[in-house]
C-alpha cells in the first residue's frame, strides 16, 4: 500500500518542524506539549486505588467475622439440643434399675431381710449412675440456709439450732457440677 501523507492544513504546521526550536528532538518536544502531570498525581492515583482495596477488604473482614459468630452460635444452639437428646441415654442406664425395683417388690413378703438388701443394692446402683454422670449430693443438714441450693418449705423455732441452720433435709437436693439441678428441701430454725 502507497505511504499516502494526510494533507490537513494544521496537521501538517503542527507536524512541521519548528525553526525557532534549535537542537530540541521530537521526542522533547512531544514531551512538551503533552499536559503536564505533577509528580504527586501519580502516588495520590495510586493512594485512591489502595484506599479503594483496603475498604473492600475490610468489609470482607467484618462479613466473614459476622459469619464465624453467626456458625459459633449456631454450633452453640445444636450442641444444647443435643445434651436434651442425651437424656435419652440416660433413661435407658435407668431403665435396668427401673427392674430391679420391679424384683424387688415382686420378692416374698416374708423374707424382710432379702427385700430390704434387694432396695439398698437398688438404691447403690442408681448413687453410682448418678456420681458416674457427675451429679453430687447437696449436704445441707446443719448448714446455713443458702437460698441457691435450698428451698425453706418449712421455718420452725429453735433453741437447739442457731438462726438460719437447716434442721432437717426433707427431700435431697443435687448438683451437676457446678450447675444446680434440684435444690434441697429443708427445715430451717429460727429463734423463738
Amino acid at each position: 500500500m502507497p505511504n499516502r501523507r494526510y494533507e490537513d492544513p494544521e496537521f501538517a504546521e503542527a507536524a512541521a518542524p519548528d525553526p525557532d526550536a534549535g537542537d530540541e528532538t521530537a521526542a522533547e518536544q512531544a514531551e512538551a506539549a503533552a499536559p503536564a502531570e505533577a509528580p504527586g498525581d501519580e502516588a495520590l492515583a495510586a493512594l485512591a486505588v489502595l484506599e479503594k482495596e483496603r475498604d473492600t477488604l475490610k468489609e470482607q473482614l467484618l462479613r466473614a467475622v459476622a459469619d464465624f459468630d453467626n456458625y459459633r452460635k449456631r454450633i452453640e444452639r445444636e450442641r444444647r439440643e443435643l445434651s436434651d437428646y442425651a437424656a435419652t441415654d440416660v433413661l435407658l442406664e435407668l431403665l435396668p434399675i427401673i427392674d430391679n425395683f420391679e424384683r424387688a417388690l415382686q420378692a416374698p413378703a416374708g423374707g424382710d431381710e432379702a427385700f430390704k438388701k434387694g432396695v439398698e443394692l437398688i438404691h447403690k446402683q442408681m448413687l453410682d449412675l448418678l456420681r458416674k454422670r457427675g451429679v453430687t449430693l447437696i449436704d445441707a443438714l446443719g448448714a446455713d440456709f443458702d437460698p441457691n441450693i435450698h428451698q425453706a418449705v418449712i421455718h420452725e423455732p429453735s433453741d437447739d439450732h442457731r438462726e438460719g441452720e437447716v434442721m432437717q433435709e426433707l427431700q435431697r437436693g443435687y448438683k451437676l457440677g457446678d450447675r444446680l439441678l434440684r435444690p434441697a428441701m429443708v427445715k430451717v430454725a429460727k429463734r423463738s
